[in-house]
């Protein structure tokens, strides 16, 4: 009778003494999360600089409908260009939050989507993932122009053709720290927080 006393003595010992263990760790969790600042899209050492003019090129869309993507717009509007495709896992996690986004900030945005390979493969991933809605441009000379190395990547223009924001963008905070860096004027929210 005893031995059993004490075994549970030191059993209610040990979990007392783990749940202080776990209230700490999850202390220091909140304490780690409120010193990391949100990333935003990573920029890469390569390719347009932001401030600079994007290239002009002229593209047609899956529907046949011409593009001038880089060019100054009267209407005053931002194009974000978001290069992505149908082999690309994150792509395809990421295109609810474009789709969303799209229609968020329609005031002043028109998102294009661009991609290059065969076009069966493209207008078969575009049904696939019910995105009839935004132009999507099948162009390996876009992707050149941009110097896209990896996917999903974004480039931000304003409506003077201008290069805002660009980055790699793998979640929706990653989308929207392009919309973040261009309303404060900056490179990328890094560039922002330092």
């Amino acid at each position: 009778m005893t031995a059993l006393a004490i075994s549970n003595i030191v059993l209610w010992v040990l979990v007392v003494a783990l749940a202080a263990v776990v209230l700490a760790l999850t202390r220091q969790l909140g304490v780690l999360h409120e010193r990391i600042a949100p990333a935003g899209a990573l920029m890469l050492n390569r390719g347009l600089a932001v401030g600079e003019p994007a290239p002009v090129i002229e593209v047609t869309d899956l529907e046949g409908r011409a593009f001038r993507i880089g060019a100054p717009r009267s209407d005053g509007r931002s194009t974000l260009l978001l290069f992505v495709s149908p082999t690309c896992p994150v792509c395809k996690t990421l295109l609810p939050a474009v789709l969303s986004s799209r229609k968020d900030e329609r005031g002043w945005l028109d998102v294009l989507l661009a991609s290059d390979g065969d076009l069966t493969e493209q207008r078969d991933f575009v049904r696939r993932q019910h995105l009839e809605v935004v132009p999507y441009i099948v162009s390996g000379a876009l992707g050149l122009a941009y110097q896209v190395g990896r996917l999903p990547f974004g480039a931000l223009l304003d409506e003077h053709g201008i290069v805002r924001a660009r980055g790699l963008v793998n979640s929706r905070e990653h989308l929207e720290s392009l919309f973040e860096a261009k309303r404060l004027g900056v490179a990328s929210l890094q560039e922002y927080f330092s």
